[in-house]
């Protein structure tokens, strides 16, 4: 499955809530969810009652596209968990915030997902002082993540961190806002993640 590039603020209205796909614009009032209401399209569509099923699969499309992951790829952390012996939408969720992607994002070096990947293919990211390009690699606790000096002045990176900082951070990263390096603590539990997703609708879709 290919993955989408059209416009992504369709994305959230199509979920009826934000996705954050957008960076800062999702943080203020030009957000397309906070301006108009109901699905995309000119109408939006109508409200339809729906089956578990489809409340099921909207779920899984909703945290499939807050993860910018294909299907393939969403499916492969479900069957990790699966495989685990924790409860397996938690270690599903726990896999996905490991990645490096999700990891530079949630430190704040980029506004959106899509930007944190972006950075880590173009090879501006350090792990341990090695340099990975690889966004699916996963993140152990511990381990130091440093952004390049190219971007050190870079204002997307600077005004990023500023307003991520000034949000109150991420519970399980600390982050050098002076060094651009970042460090996860500890693997996340679940109330530090996000509260909009609710993954036992993802694991009973699966597991049909």
């Amino acid at each position: 499955m290919a993955r989408y590039r059209g416009a992504v603020c369709r994305l959230c209205r199509r979920e009826g809530e934000k996705l954050f796909l957008k960076g800062e614009r999702c943080h203020s009032a030009s957000c397309s969810v906070e301006k108009r209401e109901g699905g995309p399209g000119q109408h939006g569509k109508a409200r339809q009652a729906r089956s578990d099923y489809k409340i099921q699969l909207r779920e899984k499309q909703k945290t499939k596209r807050l993860y910018c992951l294909t299907e393939g790829r969403f499916r492969k952390y479900y069957e990790v968990a699966a495989k685990s012996k924790g409860v397996t939408g938690t270690e599903m969720l726990i896999g996905l915030e490991g990645r490096l992607d999700v990891v530079v994002y949630r430190a704040g070096f980029a506004p959106s997902l899509a930007n944190a990947r972006q950075i880590v293919k173009h090879g501006h990211v350090k792990v341990n002082d090695k340099r990975v390009n690889i966004p699916s690699y996963m993140v152990s606790p511990s381990e130091k993540i440093t952004i390049s000096e190219k971007l050190k002045n870079n204002p997307l990176v600077t005004s990023s961190l500023t307003a991520a900082l000034g949000r109150g951070g991420c519970g399980w990263i600390s982050v050098d806002k002076d060094n651009l390096s970042a460090t996860m603590d500890s693997v996340p539990t679940r109330d530090q993640l996000s509260q909009s997703i609710n993954e036992q609708l993802i694991v009973e879709l699966y597991s049909r």
